[in-house]
């Protein structure tokens, strides 16, 4: 068994799988028809459009963090009236594309997340970015996206092939396990090949891995028999 401590695995190449993700959406929103936009997605009351307007919205924050401009971004939230924090924020870049046609904010989308991606990467993993959070290094802030996009991507049901299923859900275990440990979690973790092992306050449980990663996101199903102590504890990416 091996214990989480310091920054994700160095074999792992956050900007790399930025890409792969991103191109997994991009694939799927490219072939859905007027159905397939208007599907529910696993968000809570957000169709796969919306997924997609809520994408194209936090370029915003994005382009504010490598532009070193989160003094403006703040400014515009407040021109815009938008409170509550992220989730506010979240819904209001949604709603102001609901009334824009679906082809516009599918551009919206490729050319501003196009130009993040390849300037994080130009930046390399050990620059550093200004969020609202206070500076933090560009490598940790990739693999932040990159579970938001694997698990966007999940949400409005995008393919993930099975030679790739195994190798996706271990980065983003790794990923979620780093985060725990960031977040100073009540949950410990303790991953094997297969399982991962969770400590919380004295109980202990064990997971798939697949299993695991959607409890750090908070997608497990309401049918699911781990017990609530232990979902709240895990949950540290959504």
């Amino acid at each position: 068994m091996t214990s989480p401590t310091g920054d994700p695995p160095a074999d792992l190449d956050p900007f790399d799988i930025f890409d792969t993700e991103a191109a997994r959406l991009d694939r799927h929103f490219s072939r859905l028809d007027e159905e397939g936009w208007n599907r529910p997605s696993r968000c809570a009351g957000w169709s796969v459009r919306d997924v997609l307007a809520h994408l194209a919205g936090e370029e915003l924050y994005n382009h504010a963090c490598l532009d070193g401009d989160i003094e403006g971004f703040s400014a515009m939230l407040g021109r815009e009236g938008v409170a509550g924090g992220f989730d506010g924020f979240n819904d209001w870049c949604v709603r102001r594309r609901r009334d824009v046609p679906v082809e516009e904010v599918l551009r919206e989308w490729r050319r501003a997340n196009g130009e993040t991606r390849e300037r994080m990467r130009a930046l390399g993993r050990d620059a550093e970015l200004q969020t609202l959070a206070g500076p933090y290094p560009v490598g940790l802030q990739a693999f932040h996206y990159d579970s938001e996009y694997a698990t966007h991507a999940d949400d409005v049901g995008a393919s993930v092939s099975e030679d790739e299923a195994g190798e996706r859900a271990r980065w983003r275990a790794e990923v979620a396990a780093f985060v725990l440990v960031e977040q100073g979690a009540k949950a410990q973790v303790e991953m094997t090949a297969e399982r991962v092992w969770v400590h919380v306050s004295g109980m202990s449980e064990q997971l798939p891995v697949a299993a695991f990663v959607e409890a750090t996101v908070g997608r497990l199903p309401d049918g699911h028999p781990l017990d609530r102590r232990f979902r709240a504890a895990l949950r540290c990416l959504a």
